[in-house]
């Protein structure tokens, strides 16, 4: 008999979900530069650039490395 197992499926939806969160990511970054290429703005990060984007990308990339290291 089949057994399923249910840990793996879980897994594999988060996967899912991730990989169409990066591309949404990619894609909404990408349009973003277009738009500004688009209307002639030169595109540069400042230091107000870093204090927005550093309180975002830190939470999700050490929730990121909790995940692969508690994985079992």
């Amino acid at each position: 008999m089949y057994k399923i197992n249910w840990r793996k499926m879980e897994d594999s939806v988060f996967v899912i979900f991730l990989g169409f969160g990066f591309i949404w990511l990619l894609m909404g970054v990408v349009g973003w530069i277009a738009f500004l290429k688009s209307e002639g703005e030169e595109i540069k990060f400042g230091k107000w650039g870093l204090i927005v984007a550093i309180p975002i990308l830190i939470p999700i990339i050490v929730s990121l490395i909790i995940g692969i290291l508690y994985k079992k």
